[in-house]
């Protein structure tokens, strides 16, 4: 299995990883990259493993940073379709296909 990572998911990561390089230096931005590949590689061994959610999506919560990685599973390809904070503008991403 493999992932593909929608465009606006990865500038979800984008803007996660540069609030924390701006707010908190390069080292923890680099944990919350490291953070989303863990993340990552949880479901692509095991695509059931994040909780069914809402708009027929699974999401997974990262461990350290208040983050879900939102996703589908599609024949054999994990569908990342977000990467969205705990608190910020809730559903955003759900027309996201």
């Amino acid at each position: 299995m493999n992932y593909w990572l929608h465009p606006e998911a990865r500038e979800d990561l984008r803007e996660a990883a540069e609030f924390y390089r701006d707010n908190a230096g390069a080292a923890l931005s680099q944990s919350v990259l490291a953070e989303f590949e863990h993340s990552v590689n949880l479901p692509l061994e095991h695509p059931r493993l994040g909780s069914k959610w809402r708009y027929g999506k699974r999401r997974l919560v990262m461990r350290l940073f208040p983050f879900s990685v939102i996703y589908t599973v599609v024949d054999d390809q994990l569908r990342i379709l977000a990467v969205a904070h705990h608190s910020r503008r809730p559903g955003y991403w759900r027309t996201r296909k």
